[in-house]
């Protein structure tokens, strides 16, 4: 498990009917290719974020593979049709099993 991992979300807390909102991720994340040797030599195990997922109430939003080449910490921005009030679900995974989460609420009225 990569250390000091920080997935953080910026999402509106109230739309209208319809409303496209502009959501932006962040996950402080080192991303480390593999490639990579450490001060004595050793190499340093890959560990990469490799999928992004955001639902919306159940439903997928949007569903990225990433690639060995990604920078350091990623940063997404999409847009998001809301119809209702809801939860949006954000899941980040790692090469080494471990799966990061975040959630932001939305309020339609």
């Amino acid at each position: 498990m990569a250390e000091n991992v920080t997935p953080r979300v910026r999402a509106p807390r109230e739309a209208a009917p319809g409303d496209v909102v502009s959501i932006r991720t962040l996950i402080s994340h080192p991303m480390e290719s593999g490639q990579r040797r450490d001060g004595d030599g050793n190499i340093i195990p890959r560990s990469i974020i490799n999928r992004f997922t955001c639902d919306f109430n159940g439903e997928n939003v949007i569903d990225v593979t990433l690639e060995p080449a990604i920078s350091t910490n990623p940063y997404f921005q999409f847009d998001a049709v809301v119809n209702e009030s809801g939860t949006f679900q954000f899941t980040w995974y790692d090469d080494d099993g471990s799966v990061y989460e975040e959630t932001a609420d939305i309020a339609v009225a």
